[in-house]
């Protein structure tokens, strides 16, 4: 099953099976038989349908590209389509993941003090990185974390992150859509503060955490409102000091004229848990965003004493105001299939030199096999339709619940800077359980059993 072209890309993938379909794309896995490493290769199609979804899938590449840690998912290959002014689909190569977190939660009902540690431990150092690149991702959630059995976590669905410049956050930049509401900081419930910092994603972080504590979501908000009546019954009632800075009249007069709620002692509601993790839980859910720690503070939390040095963790650099200048006008359709062909040409160096050298003619001179693939994914699209493995299928493959593919690595590199205490290859002596068939889950349903080696059905997103 040969798909590209003989411009060194021919032979490169060998498709398996499709792993998982959505609105946005279909998932395949694949090999790559050059290094004999599984990937993810998301087909997205009719990119350009819609402007503002095909700007938010350039960004998403884009910050990919950019943003290079052992906890965020990483793109290893972009196509070369068949033309540059005229592709309407794009494959995407990633890693390819095992699962999600949404699904090990789901799946295990187990985990030990070990797993809940190692898995905040990862999130907020790859929230370092990105806070540091002044990045936010705005979008956090289980199901945007990728997982592995040998419990390596990776963030992924960059569709709605943003890049900040000069700490500077406009009014304009911040009115669109943000964070699922479930995970959404009480500052983005209703429009509290004028100005939003990177104190949103360490709400986000707070609540994966303690839903890795309980196995449940923590506010799972019908609404707005109900968003925040569950957030106040556990947190209580905000301080006037912090009610005093709601910018928003309708929200402001809601929480003043609520009934008194006293908070809920953590220990009363997530029993057993770690009273060191509890701690740090409890910062990490502020109500008031400038008293949440940021990812660097709270990675010094004596929760993870012995687990790593801080100073071994990587950090990035500011992301460059001119990889988004697009951000700041209003894009036709040609601008954004451009812009999205000049990132697919960073994967592609000899044709990236061309053009950058205004040579017009590069796209005959190394012509494209998205035909040949095109046909592969339909074949394999009608199979997956019906039922029919047309390969042996390896794993239970769950729907895409988002337009993002995302994916893997077999977690070489996690131990690196762990010099003492727990590790990653500690965790994963000890691993998490797959989801099981729906039959198997009414028999026994899936949890952690220590020991047990594991292959998880994954979730792309």
């Amino acid at each position: 099953m040969e798909f590209f072209t003989e411009y060194g890309e021919a032979s490169q993938f060998q498709i398996e099976e499709v792993i998982g379909k959505g609105s946005y794309g279909v998932v395949a896995a694949a090999i790559d038989t050059h290094t004999g490493e599984r990937v993810a290769i998301k087909k997205i199609k009719d990119v350009f349908e819609n402007v503002s979804d095909a700007a938010r899938i350039l960004r998403e590449i884009k910050l990919l590209r950019l943003l290079r840690h052992p906890n965020i998912v990483q793109i290893k290959h972009i196509m070369l389509p068949p033309t540059r002014r005229e592709f309407r689909d794009i494959y995407v190569v990633f890693e390819l993941m095992e699962s999600d977190l949404h699904q090990v939660i789901k799946a295990n009902d187990n985990l030990t003090p070990e797993h809940h540690r190692f898995f905040l431990y990862q999130l907020l150092c790859a929230l370092k990185y990105i806070h540091a690149a002044h990045v936010f991702h705005r979008d956090l959630k289980p199901r945007n974390i990728l997982a592995n059995s040998d419990s390596k976590l990776k963030i992924c669905d960059f569709g709605l992150a943003r890049a900040s410049f000069n700490d500077s956050h406009s009014a304009i930049f911040w009115t669109d859509y943000v964070a699922t509401r479930w995970y959404r900081a009480p500052e983005l419930c209703g429009s509290f503060f004028s100005n939003y910092t990177p104190a949103i994603d360490i709400w986000s972080i707070g609540c994966i955490f303690a839903e890795v504590l309980t196995g449940t979501p923590l506010f799972p908000g019908r609404n707005v409102v109900h968003q925040l009546d569950l957030i106040t019954d556990l947190l209580g009632t905000p301080s006037m000091e912090s009610l005093s800075q709601i910018c928003s009249d309708k929200a402001r007069k809601y929480l003043i004229g609520m009934p008194r709620k006293p908070p809920i002692p953590f220990s009363h509601k997530f029993h057993n848990a770690d009273p060191s993790a509890l701690r740090l839980l409890e910062h990490l859910l502020a109500f008031d965003p400038k008293y949440r720690p940021t990812a660097e503070e709270a990675l010094a939390d004596p929760y993870f004493r012995g687990l790593a040095k801080l100073e071994c963790e990587p950090s990035a650099q500011p992301i460059s105001k001119l990889d988004f200048e697009f951000e700041g006008r209003k894009l036709t359709k040609e601008d954004v299939r451009e812009m999205i062909y000049r990132e697919i040409l960073e994967y592609h160096p000899q044709m990236l030199q061309e053009y950058i050298e205004g040579e017009e003619q590069i796209h005959f001179l190394y012509p494209s096999g998205v035909d040949r693939f095109q046909r592969q994914f339909a074949h394999l699209e009608e199979n997956y339709r019906r039922g029919v493995a047309s390969t042996p299928l390896r794993r239970q493959p769950t729907s895409l619940p988002r337009e993002r593919v995302c994916s893997s690595e077999d977690g070489h590199n996690q131990d690196s800077g762990n010099e003492e205490g727990i590790t990653a290859s500690y965790v994963a002596r000890t691993t998490i359980s797959p989801p099981r068939s729906q039959g198997e889950r009414r028999k026994n349903q899936s949890s952690y059993h220590s020991g047990d080696s594991i292959s998880c059905a994954k979730s792309y997103l």
